[in-house]
């Protein structure tokens, strides 16, 4: 009953969502009188897509295995918080989440109070089609309430690689940001729908954009850290080509937001804005194809029917042609001012855009390619990490550069200090960096002499912007996280080392200036799984500390998992794996040391409390009320 309840549900949002945009549509284009108030019908889908959603994790949590989804993903044995986070491990759960969160984010512009109220109407019209086309979709070509050919007893049970607790996190962020882009895309279109265009669009669409753009960013920055959690290889980014599908609408909302802080501020790059919002969801929507369209091998592909990715494409070329469309003829009404000064915070906002561009297409061009090259029957190509690493090094000096001089430029002209303070500052900053760098390292690397100065440039150009204001903001906190994060991954790929062993119960070998030795191996029986246990200790002078790497057996599955233990320290992370025995008593036992991999996440969790500024009550009503004053 519950499962029949789920599935009305999904067919009333559906439907409704139909409906009621066909009847608007129809009402605004060919009928007079008053159109139909979407807002209503926003916050009941809402409600009957959350239902949905629930009722599905019902079916999961109380192992309902008739129901197809459900016995493919899930088994009695599976833990309970892992079955409720099953129900978007696959493909038919994960769409019908795409419903649910169109119709959380549609619901939540609803309840917008302000005097543009027709815009506020088409905007949900728009966001209603998108729930229209995505609920059609999962009804017709991916039901989680269908039901199995055959009565079961028992599940086939979660992949094993995804019974982590980054499951439970990592796909609704991701998915939160990516379709918090479609609001985005909704008060562009609309902006553009309006008779003499609605010029505030900017300002009222601002939180939702910031928002989107933080739960991405933390959606890629969970999954960066459950690859290195659970896969066990002990790697933060891989270039997969669906990391690479997130990645690549972070990247343009990136340029988004700074086009968008120009329109704002000085009514600068208007056109830019509305390009990219409609960029930027048109390319969410092309990662899900990637994923669902059986067109690539990943460990992160959920589906192998060519037949779901082409709905997916029809979709995405709908918004593509009809977006575009709609720009190309209104273009004309959409006029920004120029930027007056090359010397200007303005025209370095409009090469922070023109580096994220760039940057978005060396992303595009080395993911897409090869599945072109091999679709055209050309053969095979593979474009791995020395190309993004060799492209992206340069644009990533480029921007902290750019990100340094920020605060000491004005909007128009000039900056806040003389040109000689400014360069005294920058080659301080140089020195301090390159001395902090070489203290903490035998044999340095002259491009990590580079990134430690500018990151220091960017710190301090930024402390001096705080000082000034006398309070942090989104851009400071956003650029210094940045800067770690950046120091992070150089220092991670220039200064790790691994090596490999063979251990057994009472040996010991070196690591570095550690001593390793493997105290014992135990055997553990978890709720779904085996595991032995190798418990190694390490030991330097007076310090020491214990890690217990597992390797699984989950019986169901009919699979072995590794699970690495890490010690972490504020300068890297010791990561061991446990392999497979070589002979009856000795295990392969991998050692790796990880340098400064905690600053990669420590500095995107410094990134996501600035972003969480701008959306603090006060500032996003002051924000609000603006837009309203000026409409």
């Amino acid at each position: 009953m519950v499962g029949e309840f789920g599935h009305f549900a999904l067919v009333w949002v559906t439907l409704s969502s139909t409906l009621c945009c066909a009847h608007y549509a129809w009402q605004k284009w060919f009928a007079s009188g008053h159109t139909l108030d979407l807002s209503f019908i926003a916050r009941l889908n809402g409600v009957m897509a959350s239902l949905s959603l629930i009722a599905l994790a019902y079916l999961f949590v109380n192992d309902q295995f008739q129901f197809h989804y459900v016995a493919s993903h899930s088994n009695s044995a599976l833990p309970v918080f892992f079955k409720v986070a099953a129900v978007w491990g696959g493909h038919e759960g994960s769409m019908l989440f795409w419903v649910f969160t169109l119709a959380l984010w549609s619901c939540c512009i609803s309840f917008i109070r302000s005097a543009a109220n027709r815009y506020l109407q088409d905007v949900l019209w728009i966001m209603g089609l998108f729930i229209a086309a995505f609920g059609w979709f999962t009804l017709t070509a991916s039901n989680p309430f269908s039901y199995s050919e055959l009565w079961l007893e028992q599940g086939r049970d979660l992949n094993p690689m995804l019974q982590d607790i980054g499951l439970i996190f990592h796909p609704p962020l991701l998915y939160l940001g990516y379709i918090g882009f479609s609001t985005v895309l909704a008060f562009a279109i609309a902006a553009l729908m309006q008779p003499g265009f609605f010029h505030q669009w900017v300002r009222l669409a601002t939180p939702w954009v910031i928002s989107a753009w933080a739960f991405l960013t933390l959606g890629i920055l969970v999954g960066s850290w459950w690859a290195y959690n659970e896969l066990g290889w002990g790697g933060w980014w891989f270039w997969d080509p669906v990391e690479n599908a997130s990645l690549l609408p972070w990247l343009t909302g990136t340029a988004l937001l700074h086009a968008m802080l120009a329109a704002r501020r000085k009514e600068q790059q208007k056109r830019a804005a509305l390009i990219l919002a409609l960029v930027t969801f048109c390319l969410s929507i092309l990662g899900t194809f990637i994923v669902r369209s059986g067109v690539l091998t990943s460990v992160h592909a959920f589906a192998v029917d060519p037949g779901k990715g082409i709905a997916l494409l029809v979709i995405l070329a709908l918004t593509l042609l009809g977006s575009f469309s709609l720009l190309f003829e209104r273009g004309d009404v959409v006029i920004s001012k120029p930027i007056t000064a090359l010397v200007s915070r303005g025209y370095l906002a409009l090469v922070s855009v023109g580096l994220l561009v760039v940057a978005s297409f060396t992303v595009f061009l080395g993911t897409f390619y090869p599945m072109v090259y091999e679709l055209a029957g050309l053969g095979s190509v593979s474009v791995g990490a020395p190309y993004f690493n060799t492209l992206f090094l340069p644009l990533t000096l480029l921007a902290l550069l750019a990100m340094g001089f920020v605060p000491l430029l004005k909007w128009q002209r000039g900056g806040y200090y003389s040109w000689r303070q400014i360069m005294a500052m920058f080659v301080a900053c140089l020195l301090a960096g390159c001395l902090i760098y070489l203290v903490q390292v035998e044999h340095p690397a002259a491009i990590l002499l580079i990134v430690w100065g500018l990151a220091m440039w960017v710190l301090v150009s930024h402390l001096v912007l705080v000082v000034k204001q006398s309070r942090c903001s989104f851009m400071a906190l956003a650029h210094l996280g940045l800067a770690i994060s950046a120091v992070g991954a150089v220092m991670n790929a220039e200064h790790s080392y691994e090596a490999s062993y063979k251990m057994s119960d009472g040996t010991s070998v070196k690591f570095a200036d550690w001593q390793v030795d493997y105290l014992t191996t135990n055997w553990t029986i978890g709720p779904n799984y085996t595991a032995e246990q190798a418990v190694l200790y390490f030991s330097r002078q007076n310090k020491g500390f214990e890690l217990a790497p597992e390797r699984r057996h989950y019986p169901v599955r009919v699979m072995n998992m590794s699970e690495p233990a890490i010690g972490s320290f504020w300068h890297g992370d010791y990561y061991v794996t446990l392999a497979s025995k070589v002979d009856s008593r000795a295990y392969a036992v991998k050692i790796q040391y990880k340098a400064y991999i905690g600053w990669i996440w420590g500095g995107a969790l410094i990134v996501m409390l600035g972003a969480l500024l701008p959306l603090l009550p006060k500032r996003r009503k002051e924000a609000v009320n603006g837009a309203i004053k000026q409409a």
